[in-house]
Order: structure tokens, then C-alpha cells, then sequence
């Protein structure tokens, strides 16, 4: 085996310097991409593309992603910390799937109220809380009222 010469070393670490800062800055601008709201990965929905709606029932299967919650909002509740609750089943504690509007954020909402009754679909990241999918709303833009 023969020894790899000065030369030869000094090309292969500045190939593995070239490489590493080159992956490091592709990470970064896929980053500012997706904080800044722009491309596939920063859940939007592509133009043309059919976004399945899932729901209630089966939006355990999104934690930890993106998606679309569809439901019949039953009671709109606001708690005495200004915290707003949409329900979609007779008992909230036993109901799959929850979603809120904290206080901080209901300024930017009109009358939610006039949604009880309503088909509506829910978009956003969909977390676990108390072992339930949830939602949590931070922009109107996140409901759709369903015809």
C-alpha cells in the first residue's frame, strides 16, 4: 500500500472542507425556507394539489405533522382565562380530537360563536395533549367553514 504524499492529503481536506460547507449551507437556506414560510416542507399545500382532510376520529394518526381536521363543531366555549375551545363531540373529555384559540390570539378572530353548528376543517400542525390530537389555532386562515 503506498503512503499518500503532502499534496495529496492537503486535496483531500480542503475536498472534505469544500463538501462540509457546502452541505452546511444547503441546510441552512432549506431552513430560513421553511421558517419564512416558503416551500413544500413548510406545510403548505403544493397549487393544484388535493389536501386530504381527515376526521376528527382519525387525527391521532397526524401528531406530529402537518394536516387537515374536519368536524361539526358542537360548542364553542370560552374559559375564564380568555382561552377559546372548540368542541366536536358532546363531551369534550371523551372526544378525540381538540382544538383552541389562546387569548393571546383572539383579537385577530371574529365572532366564533357563529361557527357552532358548522362543518368546518382545522389546518396546522396537529400535537398531542392529555393523550387527544389537537390543534391549536393561531391565525383565521387555520379554519374553513365547510358548505
Amino acid at each position: 500500500m503506498s503512503q499518500m504524499t503532502r499534496k495529496q492529503i492537503l486535496l483531500v481536506v480542503v475536498f472534505v472542507l469544500v463538501a462540509s460547507a457546502l452541505s452546511a449551507l444547503v441546510g441552512y437556506y432549506r431552513g430560513m425556507r421553511r421558517s419564512a414560510g416558503i416551500g413544500p416542507s413548510a406545510g403548505a399545500t403544493p397549487v393544484g394539489a388535493v389536501e386530504t382532510c381527515f376526521d376528527i376520529a382519525e387525527a391521532a394518526s397526524l401528531v406530529g405533522k402537518q394536516g387537515c381536521v374536519r368536524g361539526r363543531v358542537l360548542r364553542v366555549f370560552t374559559s375564564r382565562a380568555g382561552n377559546t375551545f372548540l368542541d366536536f363531540c358532546p363531551d369534550y373529555r371523551s372526544c378525540p380530537f381538540a382544538s383552541v384559540v389562546f387569548s393571546e390570539d383572539r383579537s385577530k378572530f371574529g365572532e366564533l360563536n357563529s361557527l357552532r353548528g358548522r362543518q368546518v376543517e382545522l389546518r396546522g400542525e396537529v400535537t398531542s395533549y392529555q393523550g387527544r390530537a389537537e390543534i391549536i389555532i393561531h391565525d383565521p386562515e387555520q379554519i374553513r367553514a365547510v358548505p
